[in-house]
């Protein structure tokens, strides 16, 4: 098995394919160790001293450090993905629940369908992912996942990005934020 890695624009974040799929469809995004239990390949990853953040895309998985150097965490985090799919063990344990968007407002499902196309298969790219979380008083809240949670330029992307696309293609979007 090779896995490749790529550096993000984010610099705490490394992207990391292993040539098959992670999560097939969906992603999973964990920032503590405690979230991470629902994945076997998570819990691994959050074993290696330094690692502070897991996220699980269709068929890649960034993980975030603290100020430990590259250098030394690279290869660990290589050697645990490489173990983990050379032994044939699950990336979930079990099926998260989703939203089915049955209840959306028109407005919604409109951000929702221009993220999925638009937006989505850009930031996946750089190892992250924007996902919805809210629409209220004209204001769109996203959540920064992967690469993009405190990326450098992800209030760029947002702003001069996502924001303006938005607003372009739906007349009742006036802003975009970012949620934690």
């Amino acid at each position: 098995m090779f896995i490749q890695s790529e550096a993000t624009p984010n610099p705490a974040t490394l992207k990391f394919l292993p040539g098959c799929d992670v999560m097939g469809s969906g992603t999973a995004n964990f920032t503590t160790a405690v979230e991470a239990e629902v994945s076997p390949l998570a819990v691994r990853l959050f074993g290696i001293d330094g690692v502070e953040g897991v996220f699980l895309g269709a068929d890649f998985i960034t993980v975030t450090k603290d100020d430990s150097e590259w250098e030394a965490l690279r290869p660990r985090v290589l050697a645990s993905i490489m173990d983990h799919f050379t032994q044939g063990d699950a990336v979930m344990a079990g099926e998260a629940a989703t939203d089915d968007g049955a209840e959306d407002t028109d407005v919604v499902k409109q951000i929702k369908d221009l993220l999925e196309t638009r937006v989505r298969p850009a930031v996946a790219q750089d190892g992250g992912d924007i996902v919805f979380h809210s629409f209220d008083d004209g204001i769109v809240y996203l959540r920064m996942q992967g690469a993009c949670a405190g990326c450098p330029s992800s209030t760029m992307t947002l702003k001069n990005g996502i924001e303006n696309m938005l607003r372009h293609y739906i007349p009742d979007v006036q802003e975009v934020r970012a949620v934690e």
